[in-house]
């Protein structure tokens, strides 16, 4: 049977778009369809928006407190937040663009407008229909809502509505301690708000190792946001002024007030009015696909990756989970399902948090033999010199074989250094190989080295 394309791939985000140009380059002719603007989620109102943000926060937290100890007084009575913004809005767009080149580069059609299923191999969007001989289906997700704390994105906002503000309220509630609430709490409280976040479980950042939350909440603290640990919100009421949250916490019951309040406990994922269930694919409780090891579903020549699987919704988890798919519908499979442990986490606060592997409360619930090493930054001297001495490298280890079990950086470019530590972990090398490597002096990537070192009973600067 012919079709008109090897592969249609269901959205652009960073799965589609990257699967996309893998598939082109694999020799499969390739269309994207794709309803909104390309890049989807994370390039425009996600990741890159954020961080361009994050980027401006950092700048102008420095400006009123790093210079200060050189004797400079920065004068930011002229500061315009939606400036900030549009700046962000500038970077998003140019990368949309970026994507839109790469595309057409790579010989892969764009269709604009909604995909929808007909069968295994037929994508209608519109009156039109596209067939191809594989599927790829990368819709994402959206913001996950509550009943009784619906999001209006006008003063209950989700992180689109959040990253779309063009004027900063005085104050902020941030429901939900995950990457994104953090993110956005460092961010809000960098311009002068005052930022309150309420999260359910005992520790925020939950998939972090405690020790590395502990150092990030610490200085939240000095900078004066406040987190609610262990508590729950139990009612919302929309006010002249905002919001006033009801809240359960170790203390009882109390209400706060803020002029907006922020909802990021998670997104659902976009697998529901697609045809995804009409053609047969399988759909867990909470609607996420499921799928085989190459990311096949249930239904022969349909596949599915990103923020639709029950996997971390993280852009480079559905980048690598695309490469793998196309690689198999190619007929050159090389890796199997993305392990879990090789998946790095990076929040963007200051100080920036990165791990992966296991938690040292995930080894011992696994019964694992372990131990750890802790290597600070006050003993890297480029740290110190930068004036960001603050945090640490914390490694996990098999103390009979040394391999890395999992390792979680806090402080200075932690979000860059945590790969030298997972490339070791993926190519099964060991502490002795990071320990007796040559660092350049002064790098940051020396608290690293120390950590192997340390470990082994030999580090020098502590």
């Amino acid at each position: 049977m012919s079709y008109q394309y090897d592969l249609v791939v269901l959205g652009s985000g960073p799965g589609g778009y990257v699967a996309a140009i893998r598939a082109s380059q694999l020799g499969l002719k390739t269309a994207v369809v794709e309803k909104d603007k390309l890049g989807g989620v994370c390039l425009n109102i996600g990741c890159i928006p954020s961080k361009a943000l994050i980027h401006m926060a950092t700048l102008y937290r420095q400006a009123q407190e790093t210079l200060s100890r050189t004797g400079v007084k920065v004068d930011t009575s002229g500061f315009d937040y939606e400036k900030v913004f549009s700046y962000s809005r500038q970077v998003a767009d140019r990368l949309s663009k970026g994507v839109q080149f790469l595309l057409k580069k790579n010989k892969v059609d764009v269709i604009t407008g909604e995909g929808v299923l007909e069968d295994p191999h037929t994508v209608r969007v519109g009156d039109a229909r596209y067939t191809g001989k594989y599927i790829l289906v990368a819709t994402g997700s959206s913001p996950r809502s509550i009943p009784g704390f619906e999001i209006d994105e006008e003063v209950v906002l989700s992180s689109t509505g959040a990253l779309m503000l063009k004027d900063l309220p005085p104050r902020i509630i941030i429901l939900g301690g995950g990457a994104v609430g953090m993110e956005f709490a460092y961010i809000f409280n960098s311009f002068g708000v005052e930022v309150t976040v309420v999260e359910m479980l005992d520790q925020v950042l939950p998939f972090m190792d405690h020790e590395v939350v502990e150092v990030l909440v610490k200085e939240f603290a000095k900078r004066g946001i406040t987190i609610l640990t262990s508590t729950k919100a139990t009612a919302l009421k929309k006010t002249d002024a905002g919001v006033t949250l009801t809240v359960e916490g170790p203390e009882g019951s109390r209400e706060l007030a803020a002029e907006k309040l922020l909802v990021s406990i998670g997104r659902a994922p976009n697998t529901r009015g697609i045809g995804l269930e009409e053609i047969g694919v399988q759909l867990d409780e909470r609607g996420f696909v499921k799928v085989g090891d190459y990311y096949q579903t249930a239904v022969e020549g349909v596949y599915a990756i990103g923020d639709i699987l029950p996997t971390p919704q993280l852009a480079h988890v559905a980048s690598k989970e695309g490469e793998i798919a196309v690689l198999h519908m190619a007929g050159r499979p090389k890796e199997k399902v993305l392990p879990q442990e090789e998946i790095p986490s990076a929040v963007y606060t200051e100080p920036q948090v990165a791990g992966f592997g296991l938690t040292e409360k995930e080894a011992k619930e696994k019964g694992l033999s372990y131990k750890t090493a802790v290597f600070p930054f006050r003993g890297v001297g480029k740290a110190v010199a930068v004036g960001e001495a603050d945090g640490f490298v914390k490694l996990l280890y098999d103390p009979e074989t040394e391999e890395i079990l999992g390792a979680f950086i806090v402080g200075p470019e932690a979000t860059e250094l945590v790969h030298e530590l997972l490339l070791a972990k993926r190519s099964e090398l060991l502490l002795d190989d990071i320990s007796h490597m040559v660092h350049a002096h002064p790098s940051l990537s020396e608290g690293v080295m120390e950590a192997a070192r340390m470990a082994q009973g030999w580090a020098i600067h502590v």
